[in-house]
């Protein structure tokens, strides 16, 4: 049995990542060094071009990866990690990978093949599109109520040393002695 079939047989002839049953095609997950069926899964031409077309990406058709990201075979769930971590900007899919578990080597093999435009795409940046890293000046271009702690942080405020968070659109600063999480849409990096 060659790879195709075996493929076929695994998926039971449809797409592993949405179940379309249409124009079906072999992708070999990278890094993989050998195309066999434990390092390939049956995709469908959609979802085959999303993929190796970011620029492409429909959002709503991912959201078949709340089914899919549960498979067994270890090929479809480093996809789907990559797939959801390309679409954390998404509330859904930042919810779905917060839920996906992978053993270590499945992980490792994951983070092996996340491109360029996976890191862009969980880049956290500010209400201008500037990356923020840790350690950055940012100020307000708001005034923003805080919630717990009574005072208001005025628009012109710098926070200095910010530090990132697991969600892009949050940074953690102190504010007025007050250690809180930030909405980057009201912050703009300084130089």
């Amino acid at each position: 049995m060659n790879n195709e079939q075996a493929l076929r047989q695994r998926s039971g002839a449809k797409c592993e990542l949405c179940g379309s049953e249409s124009d079906l095609m072999v992708y070999a997950v990278p890094p993989a060094q050998t195309p066999d069926a434990d390092h390939s899964i049956m995709l469908c031409q959609v979802c085959h071009g999303q993929i190796t077309q970011p620029d492409s990406i429909d959002v709503k058709h991912w959201h078949c990866l709340n089914d899919s990201m549960w498979s067994q075979v270890p090929a479809v769930q480093v996809m789907a990690w990559r797939m959801l971590k390309r679409l954390s900007t998404e509330v859904w899919a930042r919810d779905l990978f917060d839920m996906l578990y992978l053993d270590e080597e499945t992980r490792h093999w994951a983070e092996a093949g996340a491109t360029d435009a996976d890191e862009a795409a969980t880049a956290t940046l500010d209400s201008n599109g500037n990356v923020l890293e840790n350690g950055d000046t940012v100020t307000l271009i708001k005034d923003l109520d805080v919630k717990g702690a009574n005072f208001t942080a005025k628009r012109g405020t710098a926070v200095r040393n910010i530090a990132l968070t697991d969600n892009p659109e949050q940074i953690e600063g102190r504010v007025n002695g007050v250690r809180i999480v930030l909405l980057t849409q009201y912050l703009k990096k300084s130089n």
